[in-house]
């Protein structure tokens, strides 16, 4: 899986009036809710920050941005709040465990 939240976002190229052209990234859409299967829970504890939760429960604290993908939130301070229970999500594409089980 990819580091990046904008790995699979399509470039595209503007052209200034002078003729001038610019590359630019598309727009990227959050994941609709539910779409990532989670994996478990995490309640934010006081001085957790978003990337060293990412780090312990992902593996990979520049991975963060899963978090604010499976949480809906545009804003990583969004997610440090202590309280909070976030979702902890598997990469997109990757099954959770079959209910029952």
């Amino acid at each position: 899986m990819s580091v990046s939240r904008y790995a699979s976002v399509a470039t595209a190229v503007w052209t200034a009036p002078n003729g001038r052209q610019v590359p630019y990234l598309r727009r990227r859409l959050l994941p609709s809710p539910g779409s990532l299967a989670t994996l478990r829970t995490h309640v934010v504890r006081p001085g957790e920050r978003i990337d060293t939760i990412a780090a312990s429960e992902i593996g990979d604290g520049e991975m963060s941005w899963l978090l604010g993908d499976a949480n809906l939130a545009l804003r990583p301070t969004e997610l440090a709040e202590p309280g909070r229970t976030l979702l902890i999500p598997l990469p997109a594409g990757i099954p959770g465990p079959a209910s029952g089980q």
